[in-house]
């Protein structure tokens, strides 16, 4: 994303990204959300808290970005981004369902919140602020929003092969 945007803007990728990622899956069961095979074993739940805690990073880490400090190299900190996640994810794997979807909503409303005040020369400018606030939400979310697509077609593919036309 480049060039210079106003907060506006950067809230509605933000909104945009954040409404596909939740129409992915829409309109699942609660089964459903909890299945595994999505992306690799992880269920759409498990998505959810993922893209959740990297809202949480976001609203660790902006914050030092914008004292002109830097985050801590995920390399160095935690032997890389997929060691962070196993470790996240082993954290959050007794979380219910219900509290998963509480934490994504709650920390996301807090991630607007925060946006919505921060300086605006820093969320519209070409900065390590708006790089990060992108890489950890609306330039993440469509990732994992293709992986339930893919998965909720194969799962719909699979059920029509096996229980035919009917």
């Amino acid at each position: 994303m480049g060039g210079s945007v106003d907060r506006g803007q950067v809230l509605k990728r933000l909104e945009r990204a954040w409404v596909a990622l939740a129409e992915s899956y829409a309109g699942m069961s609660d089964a459903e959300l909890m299945e595994s095979g999505v992306t690799g074993g992880w269920s759409v739940r498990d998505l959810i808290a993922h893209v959740t805690w990297w809202e949480e990073e976001a609203l660790t880490h902006l914050p030092l970005i914008l004292a002109g400090g830097r985050p801590p190299r995920y390399s160095v900190k935690y032997g890389g981004i997929n060691a962070f996640n196993a470790m996240m994810t082993e954290q959050r794997k007794d979380l219910s369902l219900a509290e998963v979807l509480r934490q994504r909503d709650d920390v996301h409303r807090r991630l607007v919140a925060f946006i919505e005040s921060a300086p605006e020369d820093q969320v519209s400018g070409q900065t390590r602020f708006r790089r990060r606030l992108r890489l950890d939400t609306y330039g993440h979310y469509p990732k994992h929003a293709r992986a339930i697509l893919n998965w909720r077609e194969g799962r719909s593919a699979a059920q029509a092969t096996l229980g035919g036309s009917g």
